[in-house]
């Protein structure tokens, strides 16, 4: 999605998120817990600050491709529009399916499965490389003559549709609805870790295509979500690199280099024939089924949940001013950003680590505040340097005395 648009749209994803809380709250269900919701949104700020690195080669690429190769370009009108949103939708399909089916693919995919909830946090919970891996699929639609426009406008339509299907406050659609289109019971199902329920309905908007290709399941008993290995941690970077360490983990004990070339395109679960072959999931036994939930003392969630909302004002400016700002300051303040995000989880893990590392953080994004705004917005330097002063202070203070109150986490 492109980083002005989701400006728009965040007031609005929070505000969904709120009502869906308060629906479960009047029901007496827990759709959320906090440490995992806050880790889904700290992927999802890393994802959309990274993007803006990734946007360039995205639009630049479509652009390039339309200019050099298009077989015609074809006008704007609401049959094309249409037209564009299906094939758009129908390429979707299999750049999902396909997500699912290959390793190399699932490996940057799977971040998006490993919430063990499944709520519009889930939603947010985006990968940081995974449009990067999966544009040639969508290669066809410049060559065919839509404009970058068109595709962009409908990519971003499809986008938000499959927000407000990640919830389990709305049980079912209409029939006629639940035949023709994605809805939240056919995507409750897509998350669910239960055999019958792994590697169905992959659609964005139509459901038809699953009807189609032989990969629809209507959704019966109430899913397990998340994914047959669970992630156990709640580190955002770990959580977009964690599959490929264990893919090449496996890789490493292989006897054939085209064993180890193999299991990037092979399914999830390949092995070799002489280490058991293909691995199939298990059901799932509900009575010792247990979430990954650490439990810090609520002084450790709340100032979590201040420094997440700081974080996320912070993504807000950094995207608006992103294109002012030097390539130096671009990427410091995108590892002050992954950092951020990296301590919020450590702190809701107890991370012995982290009682240095918090330090190290206040300090990193104290000092490049204010060297930014001291070469780049001088008129607001005082005022940054005594906000940021007085909030590093008290920032320290209270992660010095509050850490002491928490229980220290022991592998």
């Amino acid at each position: 999605m492109d980083p002005i648009y989701m400006l728009l749209a965040i007031p609005m994803f929070f505000l969904m998120m709120g009502i869906e809380y308060l629906v479960g709250w009047f029901k007496k269900q827990q759709y959320y817990r906090f440490n995992d919701a806050i880790t889904n949104l700290c992927i999802g700020i890393g994802s959309q600050a990274i993007s803006l690195f990734l946007k360039g080669i995205l639009l630049g690429g479509y652009v390039l491709i339309f200019e050099h190769l298009s077989v015609i370009a074809i006008p704007v009108t609401w049959w094309t529009t249409i037209a564009c949103f299906l094939v758009f939708d129908f390429l979707y399909y299999w750049a999902h399916r396909w997500s699912h089916e290959v390793n190399f693919f699932w490996g940057a995919h799977v971040v998006h499965h490993q919430s063990e909830d499944y709520n519009l946090s889930v939603a947010l919970r985006q990968s940081w490389f995974h449009a990067l891996l999966m544009f040639f699929i969508f290669v066809p639609m410049p060559i065919m003559g839509f404009v970058p426009m068109q595709f962009f406008g409908v990519a971003l339509f499809v986008t938000l549709y499959q927000f407000w299907i990640h919830t389990q406050a709305i049980d079912k659609m209409p029939d006629w609805f639940e035949y023709i289109f994605n809805t939240p019971s056919h995507h409750r199902v897509h998350h669910g870790v239960n055999p019958k329920y792994i590697d169905k309905n992959h659609a964005a908007t139509l459901i038809l295509w699953d009807r189609i290709f032989g990969t629809f399941q209507i959704e019966e008993e109430a899913p397990t979500y998340g994914i047959t290995t669970p992630l156990k941690s709640l580190n955002p970077t770990w959580a977009n690199f964690q599959y490929y360490v264990e893919i090449f983990q496996k890789a490493r004990t292989f006897s054939s280099w085209k064993e180890k070339i193999k299991i990037l395109w092979a399914p999830p679960g390949w092995l070799p024939e002489d280490q058991g072959g293909q691995q199939y999931p298990e059901e799932i036994d509900e009575a010792t089924y247990t979430k990954y939930d650490p439990a810090p003392k609520r002084v450790s969630n709340v100032y979590v949940l201040l420094q997440f909302i700081l974080i996320a004002v912070g993504l807000t400016v950094y995207m608006y001013r992103f294109e002012e700002l030097s390539t130096f300051y671009q990427w410091v303040f995108l590892g002050a950003i992954i950092l951020s995000t990296m301590i919020c989880g450590a702190i809701m893990e107890n991370k012995p680590w982290v009682q240095y590392a918090e330090y190290g953080r206040l300090l990193l994004v104290l000092a490049s505040l204010n060297s930014c705004y001291y070469y780049w917005y001088f008129d607001w330097f005082t005022v940054m340097l005594v906000g940021s002063g007085v909030g590093f202070l008290v920032f320290v203070t209270w992660f010095t005395y509050g850490w002491r109150l928490v229980p220290v986490h022991v592998d």
